[in-house]
């Protein structure tokens, strides 16, 4: 079943329409956009990073229809991001370069026609324009934002990827309804945390 879309990329020849079977890799930055893109410096360097509620939640609604995959290119940071992506949230994160993520994508078997990016920084709209579909957060730099295909209402680090989810979902596959969730085990069933 094709969803009715917007056409795109409206800046490039040859516009298609996108559809649920288009769509396959959900690609989103770290810092500004599940962070709310400040880095907390003390006299020994950086020691933590801000995430948003709710992103996490609405990443487990989108997971069963794309593969996710989280990008940084905060070197200094890394091991903060990791301990939040990877380790809590059991999710891919890569240490890539803005300049360099369109071609590390193309490396990594990620076609771009079937790949949404997010971002929110001054150089993301060069990543905008070679996926098929592109989402700004409502605090990305200006000329991202007029380049993004959907920007969020809300700002990064505050649940501005779970607004994101639920757009993808309802544009691309099946819209949310909160009062129709299938609970399991896992994240949101009733598997209890480990102790320490």
């Amino acid at each position: 079943m094709s969803v009715d879309c917007d056409w795109y990329p409206k800046s490039r020849a040859g516009a298609r329409i996108l559809s649920m079977e288009t769509i396959k890799h959900f690609v989103l930055d770290v810092d500004g956009v599940l962070t709310d893109g400040r880095f907390y410096y003390s006299a020994e360097g950086k020691v933590m990073k801000a995430f948003g509620p709710d992103d996490s939640d609405a990443l487990l609604l989108l997971k069963p229809y794309v593969d996710i995959c989280v990008v940084t290119g905060d070197r200094r940071g890394f091991d903060i991001s990791k301990k939040r992506i990877v380790d809590d949230m059991g999710l891919r994160l890569e240490l890539v370069s803005t300049f360099e993520r369109v071609a590390w994508m193309k490396e990594n078997g990620f076609q771009l026609g079937e790949t949404i990016y997010m971002g929110d920084g001054i150089f993301d709209a060069m990543v905008f324009d070679a996926v098929a579909y592109g989402i700004a957060p409502a605090n990305a730099f200006h000329t991202t934002k007029a380049k993004a295909n959907f920007v969020t209402g809300v700002v990064g680090g505050d649940s501005a990827v779970a607004e994101a989810c639920l757009h993808i979902l309802e544009k691309f596959f099946t819209p949310f309804d909160p009062l129709h969730v299938s609970v399991a085990s896992g994240e949101w069933g009733s598997k209890k945390p480990e102790t320490m």
